[in-house]
């Protein structure tokens, strides 16, 4: 399967098929004619696919770096090691970074590969569900700061977007839970028919069997909408339905107790009970979100206090103007933007 982003200048193919690492090289060498080649990966996905991939590349000089796995690794101060690397092995504009791994891979290459010499050419690898998904196609890459999630970041479009979802039959289930999160968000926001797909599987395991078809519907729906919106000032925000209570619960936490799918779950639970009861959102639709929630084995709340949430929330990416801008549903498939005050999830007693 393939999807193309029209970008004019930017546009890049994503291409969905099982096994495509095993020949990654030949997608590469259609789009890079240069010579040098540096893999960004971690710790847990480079013993897998990396190897197989640097023998595929043997006809280039390749670096490999290999960070430590999970959020913390996403920040500031890992970044002068990277460029370090990168100076070491001469790497020019004319060459290439592959970021290979989740969504802190995705984001963190993409943010080297966007700042390092003003910016160089990068593929995304992306190797589990939720970069599969979400974070690999867009554009956005990003590293976080004390303060907040992604705070520092950049608009930074691959050559293309290689999906294979033969990876996910290597990760722990706990990523695959992380995922759907992501996955149950496009089919809420967008797509009731995707949404009612997923509540008819048993379970992941039966899920991937059309595990293509999902990825590429998802895909589709976010392709769709950076065209539209490609800085993420009107349509594009509708991706975000969740983010700014989970981001704010992954914060809080300080990235430890929940992933950022399970974060968002939450979160989209949340902000839906606040505008069901304000008649804002369809009556039920809270408990429809839970059911297939549950059905995948994500939390539906962090039991907190939302006034602890209120200072990581107050550093939001969608704050324009000292007004938020808050994803909500008409129903499951339809959604709008609600402009308020932070104070709007004050409404509940606990997240």
């Amino acid at each position: 399967m393939k999807l193309h982003v029209n970008l004019g200048k930017d546009s890049y193919d994503i291409i969905i098929e099982k096994g495509a690492l095993e020949h990654a090289g030949d997608y590469i060498k259609d789009v890079f004619k240069g010579r040098k080649i540096a893999i960004i990966s971690d710790d847990n996905v480079f013993p897998l696919y990396g190897i197989s991939l640097e023998n595929q590349l043997a006809s280039y000089d390749v670096t490999t770096i290999v960070i430590p796995h999970g959020e913390p690794s996403k920040n500031f101060e890992i970044l002068p090691s990277i460029y370090s690397k990168l100076l070491d092995a001469k790497l020019t504009r004319s060459d290439l970074i592959i970021a290979l791994g989740g969504g802190v891979i995705g984001d963190l290459a993409g943010f080297v590969a966007s700042t390092y010499l003003r910016g160089v050419k990068f593929i995304q690898m992306p190797t589990s569900l939720l970069a599969q998904v979400d974070s690999s196609v867009g554009g956005k890459v990003a590293v976080d700061l004390p303060e907040g999630k992604n705070l520092v970041g950049a608009f930074k479009h691959p050559l293309f977007v290689l999906i294979d979802p033969l990876t996910l039959k290597t990760l722990d289930p706990h990523f695959i839970t992380d995922g759907m999160g992501e996955v149950i968000k496009y089919g809420c926001i967008k797509d009731r028919a995707l949404f009612d797909q997923l509540k008819g599987y048993k379970d992941f395991k039966d899920l991937y069997q059309d595990i293509d078809e999902i990825i590429y519907k998802c895909v589709d729906i976010k392709r769709d909408v950076v065209e539209k919106d490609l800085f993420d000032f009107g349509d594009r925000l509708c991706l975000n339905f969740g983010h700014t209570i989970g981001h704010a619960i992954e914060q809080y936490y300080n990235f430890s107790k929940y992933s950022h799918g399970e974060a968002v779950a939450i979160g989209m639970v949340a902000i839906t009970k606040i505008s069901e009861a304000n008649k804002q959102t369809k009556e039920g639709t809270t408990a429809e979100i839970e059911e297939v929630l549950t059905h995948y084995h994500l939390p539906l709340a962090a039991h907190l206090d939302p006034h602890v949430l209120l200072e990581a929330i107050s550093h939001d990416k969608k704050n324009f103007d000292s007004q938020l801008s808050f994803v909500l549903l008409d129903e499951i498939g339809s959604y709008k933007i609600y402009k308020g005050d932070r104070d709007y999830i004050l409404q509940l007693k606990e997240v």
